[in-house]
């Protein structure tokens, strides 16, 4: 059974910067697509990006330009820079891997105070 464990989340003033992590562990790493989701309270949960195996990203237009999605298959981790952040990226966010089905991590608290 895949498990993932996120890490990184906290506290941050609007236009700081934070570093999500997320390691994988009883998966072949390289061959699964890789994301991060988030849901803010009252809020369904979004999309926020995704990584391939081979490196393509994708990101939902409310973060283009401010994060970025990374990822180390020697480390079965990925990662998500998140720079320049709103009060509306308040949430909490959850790694996600998916081949054929979905797995998901317990998620992060993300909170940008305005």
């Amino acid at each position: 059974q895949v498990q993932l464990v996120e890490s990184g989340g906290g506290l941050v003033q609007a236009g700081g910067s934070l570093r999500l992590s997320c390691a994988a562990s009883r998966i072949i790493f390289s061959i699964y697509t890789m994301g991060w989701y988030r849901q803010a309270p009252g809020k369904q949960r979004e999309f926020v990006a995704t990584i391939t195996g081979g490196g393509s990203a994708n990101y939902a237009d409310s973060v283009k330009g401010r994060f970025t999605i990374s990822r180390d298959n020697t480390k079965n981790t990925v990662y998500l820079q998140m720079n320049s952040l709103k009060p509306e990226d308040t949430a909490v966010y959850y790694c996600n891997a998916n081949r054929v089905s979905d797995a998901w991590g317990q998620g992060t608290q993300v909170t940008v105070s305005s």
